[in-house]
């Protein structure tokens, strides 16, 4: 088990664990990420892959590199480079590179076959990762750029883990062998994320506040932390009315919090009613360690019936 081939998947895996880990302290902490993070993580993991197709031929390496820069695209600004004459047909030339990637791997696939000295798996993989990152995010399902790109970080550095930590059934190493990583990740995302409105009934409960159905949204804060906190303001509402352009940075936010704090203070306000921000990246790194350890929560339950 110390073959080339599972030294370069431990590498993958550090390299996933190292870089998500970090993105949710940083998220958690300061609501931001670095893109200099997903930059390095996007790098390595094309070049871990591309080490691991090589032995299969020219032809597997070459698809994998182009499924790669598809990737890599999104995380540098190539369209700055672009000048202000044709920067306005960035999408267009997004949406080109796009189809003509499908279109190359779907024709190789078609005319050379799946596998070892043909498409790479692990390069269809990537494919159905960015096609799938990019679609949630379209459709607002992942409502960050930052949530869609970390989704495609992941399937490029880890495209498909198909032995699970923890024992599994056959029927679950079956399907971990077909799909993609980073959708396991997600959908063990998913279900974790279903422990935040139960905590906060928990907390709500213990201190007396629970209030049904908010008691699982939201709890009381006092007014003077408003402005160190990173929570939304549900209740009261100010007075100024919700003309206000939506905050679009962490400090414009933290202005927003503090005079929102000033205000409910002249009115005499002592505690408010707010809801957390979690970040997603958060939920996103736990689902990457429970994807490793158990593979994918729906189809293992699925698997088992």
């Amino acid at each position: 088990m110390t073959g080339p081939g599972n030294v370069l998947v431990a590498a993958e895996i550090a390299v996933l664990l190292v870089g998500f880990g970090y993105a949710a302290v940083s998220d958690w902490r300061e609501r931001e990420v670095t893109d200099r993070l997903w930059q390095v993580m996007g790098v390595l993991g094309v070049i871990l892959g591309a080490a691991r197709v090589a032995p299969g031929g020219a032809a597997p390496l070459g698809l994998w590199l182009l499924v790669g820069a598809l990737v890599l695209q999104h995380l540098f600004a190539w369209d700055d480079a672009l000048g202000p004459s044709l920067d306005r047909f960035a999408d267009l030339f997004e949406g080109l590179a796009y189809a003509a990637v499908v279109l190359v791997v779907v024709v190789a696939a078609l005319r050379w076959g799946v596998g070892t000295g043909a498409v790479p798996v692990l390069g269809i993989a990537v494919l159905v990762t960015v096609l799938f990152a990019r679609g949630l995010f379209e459709l607002g399902v992942l409502y960050g750029g930052a949530d869609a790109k970390a989704l495609m970080i992941a399937g490029v550095v880890l495209p498909i883990f198909a032995t699970p930590w923890l024992p599994s059934t056959p029927a679950l190493a079956f399907a971990l062998s077909v799909v993609p990583f980073s959708i396991n990740l997600l959908v063990d995302a998913a279900v974790l994320s279903i422990a935040i409105p139960i905590g906060l009934a928990v907390r709500n409960a213990r201190r007396g506040e629970f209030e049904f159905p908010r008691g699982f949204s939201g709890y009381f804060l006092p007014v003077r932390d408003l402005p160190y906190r990173f929570v939304w303001l549900k209740d009261p509402t100010l007075e100024s009315g919700s003309s206000e352009p939506e905050p679009e940075t962490t400090e414009e936010d933290r202005r927003e919090r503090t005079r929102a704090a000033h205000e409910l203070e002249a009115r005499g306000v002592d505690r408010v009613w707010v809801t957390p921000q979690i970040p997603f990246l958060v939920l996103m790194a736990a689902g990457a360690v429970a994807a490793l350890l158990a593979g994918n929560f729906v189809l293992d339950v699925l698997a088992r019936l």
